[in-house]
């Protein structure tokens, strides 16, 4: 994957968030896309040795469009800054399971992400009970030396204030009930991105994840909660 050119074709386009610039350079984007795509592909083929479920997913299953849908939003930006990819079983970015992502972004955003994002309420109850009956066992995943290489605890994005009612003020780990999302995610340089091996790096990020994963995803099948796909415009 040539990072570079994407990366400096997305630092343009924040400069030049609109329609006629994006017209003009629509041959460098549908390259830098096509770029994203093989490289996602790459991804992909990797991943199904560790990940069998996995298998059959395609680049457009996994990859969102640079259209924003601005109907809603104050921001009228035509385009996203960044290109972006979640492998996850069972429908890819629309998939409600637990997955990996990789999001490419010019100026020091550029990251790597695992977990699940946002589950529906049934969902994130049955997490959190899960939490609260084996919270030796995530201890175990999250202590363990090769996650924590890379990760120390969930994201603090959207937590709750105080422990959900129904569950103990004073649990031992009150911060993983006040989670309403359960994704783990380091930055990544441009250096890193842009190395000739890099696949390998998000593979071996991908591996030390693979067990907080498991957790969730198991979770979800014990549960027994039908899978919705998401919708993502």
């Amino acid at each position: 994957m040539n990072a570079r050119q994407i990366l400096d074709f997305l630092r343009d386009l924040v400069q030049n968030n609109n329609r006629d610039w994006f017209a003009e350079h629509k041959a460098l984007y549908n390259t830098c896309k096509q770029d994203f795509e093989q490289f996602t592909q790459e991804w992909i083929d990797q991943m199904t040795g560790i990940e069998p479920e996995l298998k059959g997913l395609e680049p457009k299953d996994c990859m969102w469009r640079i259209y924003r849908d601005t109907r809603f939003s104050t921001d009228k930006t035509p385009y996203k800054n960044h290109f972006g990819a979640f492998l996850a079983p069972k429908g890819g970015k629309k998939s409600p399971y637990a997955g990996y992502y990789v999001h490419l972004q010019p100026n020091g955003e550029c990251m790597f992400a695992a977990g699940m994002w946002c589950p529906e309420p049934d969902l994130l109850k049955a997490i959190r009970t899960s939490i609260l009956d084996n919270y030796d066992e995530l201890e175990e995943i999250m202590s363990d030396s090769a996650f924590r290489r890379y990760f120390s605890d969930f994201d603090t994005y959207a937590m709750l204030k105080k422990v959900p009612v129904g569950f103990p003020q004073d649990f031992i780990h009150a911060d993983w009930l006040k989670r309403k999302t359960f994704t783990v995610s380091c930055s990544l340089s441009e250096k890193d991105v842009t190395a000739p091996d890099f696949v390998n790096r998000l593979t071996d990020l991908c591996k030390a994840s693979k067990p907080l994963n498991d957790f969730l995803n198991y979770t979800f099948e014990e549960a027994g909660i039908a899978p919705r796909l998401l919708v993502f415009r």
